[in-house]
């Protein structure tokens, strides 16, 4: 399949922009048209709630589909650049150009968003694909395929379901780019495997993102807002919230508003909470054991249990769960949790928070609540992160026209949008000799001895 999308690359480099937009458009009308599917599939494989497979997953391809849709003409057209004194009597510009062959591996967590969303910035740039997404999620690997194959020739778009081995063998291949959405140890290793073959790579990552509630903040928006971010999917999203600081004169205030919210929208007991229609449950059991581990070790080293705590390893469920109180050395303080249980954390200096912050790796996003514009710009340029979100929550994925991306240990390159086009291109610079002036300095045999004097009278002004 990698051979026979060779050919086919070598010719999407003259594609036009109609061409790719005719393909995007099937590509959308696909995932529309099995929108029932998607939520039974969804629902088999971890119970994902409607409301969440329209927003989180559904939608986002849409939008990106039609944001690309409706300016893609802009995108390719090639970017005049003015000269320089030194390269005067030139006419330059930059030229969008297809990397080739790519291969998109996707997560389990937001199986059609974080698979099609890449998808269609490699066919608005051009470009061939081969996708393998995640084994956890069998029912919608399964009915991505059947898309796939139903919406594009094999040797334009292919994908391949399997366990880590046909990921593996994928990436043994020669690919020109690697588009992988995961985790930050199994993103080195795509890293290291692509560097066999100078593939470029966009590395979406994850990482301990942290939110901060100020004592200006609006309490009560702050727990709503970070209650959905948090509890949305189960947990089990890139960028949703990981521990919170909340400072010390607000706390007690804050939790009693995230009690109330919680109840209110899953139910005040365990078994209600599991019955819920709102909550996602956990991948599978093996990641239950996994979540229930984290919060066994923090309770081992003094956690409190604010709200929640109930686990049913059978049922792959974990209630949403707040927890204060757990010593330096607890696993959840240290590891990505990717599961329903929020540490909250009394503070009372901004200069010891954003300290904190700074001492772990780089996350892929930071959340602060407040109306003191001093401390937010304090935070904002104070700290390093993929994205952030001022008073709000994970809505800079959903903004389709900022780039979307980690840096170092959360990621390298950006998606979504105009940006995701560039990740899936190569930036051509193209210079053509237009005046006298260019061929005299430029010219092979003319230049020496470099036309000292004029060179010397330029570098005044260069």
């Amino acid at each position: 399949m990698f051979e026979s999308q060779s050919a086919t690359a070598l010719r999407l480099r003259s594609s036009t922009a109609g061409q790719r937009i005719e393909k995007l458009r099937r590509l959308r009308d696909a995932v529309l048209a099995h929108t029932d599917g998607l939520y039974e599939a969804a629902y088999a494989d971890f119970k994902k709630p409607k409301g969440e497979v329209d927003l989180a997953e559904i939608l986002p391809v849409c939008a990106e589909a039609n944001d690309a849709i409706s300016h893609l003409k802009k995108w390719m057209k090639p970017k005049r650049v003015w000269p320089t004194l030194l390269t005067a009597g030139t006419r330059s510009h930059v030229q969008y150009m297809p990397r080739g062959r790519c291969l998109i591996i996707s997560p389990w967590n937001y199986p059609v968003n974080l698979t099609f969303g890449p998808l269609v910035s490699a066919i608005a740039a051009g470009n061939t694909a081969i996708i393998k997404p995640s084994e956890l999620t069998p029912h919608l690997s399964a009915l991505m395929a059947r898309i796939v194959r139903e919406t594009f020739a094999s040797d334009e778009v292919a994908i391949f379901e399997g366990e880590a081995d046909v990921a593996q063998a994928l990436l043994d291949l020669p690919f020109d780019h690697i588009f992988f959405t995961g985790s930050p140890a199994i993103g080195k290793r795509v890293m290291a495997a692509a560097a066999q073959h100078l593939a470029s790579v966009t590395l979406e990552l994850g990482g301990k993102s942290p939110t901060i509630v100020d004592a200006s903040a609006n309490v009560e928006l702050a727990a709503k807002n970070i209650m959905w971010a948090k509890f949305a999917n189960a947990g089990q999203t890139c960028i949703a919230p990981d521990f919170v600081f909340v400072h010390e004169s607000i706390k007690g205030q804050w939790v009693s508003a995230c009690r109330a919210i919680l109840e209110k929208a899953y139910g005040k007991s365990f078994d209600k909470q599991q019955k819920s229609p709102h909550l996602a449950h956990i991948v599978n059991a093996r990641h239950t054991a996994r979540v229930k581990g984290l919060l066994d070790d923090a309770k081992a080293h003094g956690a409190r249990v604010l709200a929640g705590g109930g686990v049913s390893e059978s049922g792959c469920f974990v209630a949403p769960t707040l927890l204060d109180g757990m010593a330096t050395g607890a696993r959840i303080l240290d590891e990505e949790i990717f599961g329903p249980l929020l540490p909250v954390i009394a503070f009372t200096s901004l200069d010891d928070v954003i300290a904190k912050i700074n001492a772990a790796p780089k996350p892929l996003a930071l959340y602060i609540y407040s109306n003191t514009d001093a401390h937010i710009q304090r935070v904002l340029q104070q700290t390093a992160s993929g994205g952030a979100c001022v008073n709000h929550a994970l809505v800079h994925f959903l903004h389709g026209r900022l780039p979307f991306g980690g840096v170092n240990n959360s990621g390298l390159g950006n998606a979504h949008g105009h940006y995701g086009f560039k990740a899936f291109s190569h930036e051509k610079a193209v210079v053509r000799s237009q005046f006298p002036l260019a061929t005299t300095l430029f010219s092979a045999g003319e230049v020496p001895p470099y036309l000292r004097r004029a060179l010397k009278s330029a570098f005044k002004w260069i």
